[in-house]
């Protein structure tokens, strides 16, 4: 059987089933099916301030670790970051082992490795030090080194793997995030590509997340534009998608236990509240950031929105912009983006996840108009009719793609719309987060978005 047919077997036999309910939605008992009526609040522990990364071996050393797995990836283990904290642990004189070899979004296979490093040293606690690829593999590592029977899959996300609750304690895991975008340091989610499918999927349990993180944001004052600008769209892609996602209350069903409540919940008043304002943080500070590398002032309140954002989609969850984007990043055929690296053919997860958004904002914003017009008066800074919602989101975020030098849309990447019935193959097996779409996710409305994705302005 082929790999596209034997992945969309996979996704037929999951037409029904959120993979973000994959701890409960083959344990449901014969009873009458019942909507969601409860959320769950569940973040890390943030520390935020300039200069935090050097109180990491304190809190190790606080926490009676005595040996410590760092992992960081090959292009930070030298730079600042990473060294401030090794010299933190060995003032605290905690002991340590260092695994720099993490893949910028990472694989199965990267996931792997790393995995067998934690298990040979067999550490009491983790640090990672780098941005979203580095701390989710950090997580991965932490879960099957405190499971080393389990098979690769049993945690992974149907209909891929078996979606698998979490019950033992994990390991310490400290984090100290280098980028301002994925707030992988307050969330319960580990993403990487499945190679042997081709496919973007995930490991997404509460158990998973972070211990603590150290927000420092004299950590990215160093990165360069583009990485800035792209992980900044992903912060307010985040904050948006979140705030617009289908309402807690319209999930179903609801687990019989709660420990089979997904983390990604929909939309909810606790959410709510941290991704609106990430919204407003955004709307002053980003453009800033990204023009003017010296403004330290928009560098540190992007790396703190990052975490508000973080908040807020690691309890509500996202939806398209990030759901179309994992098809956009993996059938890359030749794209290199600036100021990344350059022997690697990659579209930065940021713009992936962006480029897509102004079709996408304009298409569910009939869902929940009052909703999508907030956010446009937030970003644009003017009143916004709740009948014109959609295309005053879409307008204002096609300005700040434009704005930022973002290209012109899926072409700009080397797509046409040749490629359209391949993108939509590769974003309906993501039902972690198309689950918690607003509007319908079937292939002729996600091919739609892609179509009119193919240029912006």
């Amino acid at each position: 059987m082929s790999k596209g047919r034997h992945l969309l077997k996979l996704i037929r036999k999951t037409t029904d089933c959120c993979p973000m309910h994959s701890q409960s939605y083959n344990r449901l008992s014969n009873a009458p099916l019942r909507k969601e009526y409860a959320i769950e609040m569940a973040c890390s522990a943030i520390r935020y301030g300039p200069g935090v990364t050097e109180e990491v071996g304190m809190d190790l050393q606080n926490i009676g670790a005595e040996r410590v797995a760092v992992i960081t990836d090959g292009n930070l283990v030298n730079l600042p970051p990473v060294q401030k904290a090794l010299h933190a642990l060995e003032k605290a004189g905690v002991p340590f082992e260092v695994y720099d070899r993490v893949r910028i979004e990472p694989t199965d296979t990267s996931f792997k490795e790393c995995i067998d490093f934690v298990r040979k040293i067999q550490p009491d606690a983790i640090l990672a030090v780098g941005g979203g690829s580095v701390i989710d593999t950090a997580k991965a590592a932490n879960l099957y080194t405190t499971y080393p029977e389990a098979d690769f899959l049993d945690f992974v996300n149907p209909p891929i793997g078996k979606g698998l609750p979490v019950t033992k304690h994990l390991l310490p895991l400290l984090a100290v995030p280098t980028t301002a975008g994925t707030g992988s340091e307050t969330t319960g989610v580990a993403v990487f590509d499945y190679e042997p499918l081709k496919a973007k999927t995930g490991i997404a349990n509460r158990a998973i997340r972070p211990t603590l993180g150290l927000v420092d944001p004299d950590n990215i004052i160093t990165m360069p534009a583009r990485v800035t600008a792209y992980s900044g769209f992903d912060v307010l892609c985040h904050a948006i998608e979140s705030y617009t996602a289908l309402s807690y209350t319209e999930r179903g069903p609801a687990p019989e236990n709660p420990k089979f409540r997904p983390a990604y919940q929909g939309s909810n008043p606790l959410s709510d509240v941290w991704s609106k304002h990430a919204c407003h943080i955004v709307s002053k500070y980003f453009k800033r950031a990204v023009q003017d590398p010296e403004d330290y002032e928009a560098r540190c309140q992007m790396h703190l929105a990052s975490s508000m954002a973080g908040v807020g989609f690691g309890n509500a969850g996202v939806h398209l912009c990030h759901g179309l984007s994992y098809s956009i990043s993996g059938l890359n055929r030749n794209y290199r983006s600036p100021d990344y690296p350059d022997e690697i053919k990659l579209i930065p997860h940021g713009l992936s996840v962006c480029i897509t958004a102004p079709a996408v904002f304009s298409a569910t914003a009939d869902s929940s108009p009052e909703r999508h017009a907030e956010i446009a008066e937030i970003l644009g800074g003017k009143p916004v009719r709740k009948e014109d919602a959609g295309t005053a989101l879409s307008d204002v975020l096609r300005e700040y793609l434009d704005t930022l030098g973002v290209p012109d849309g899926l072409n700009a990447l080397g797509y046409t719309d040749d490629d359209v019935p391949a993108l939509v193959s590769g974003a309906l097996p993501q039902k972690r987060v198309l689950c918690i779409s607003p509007i319908d996710t079937s292939a002729e409305p996600l091919a739609e978005i892609y179509s009119n994705s193919m240029k912006n302005y």
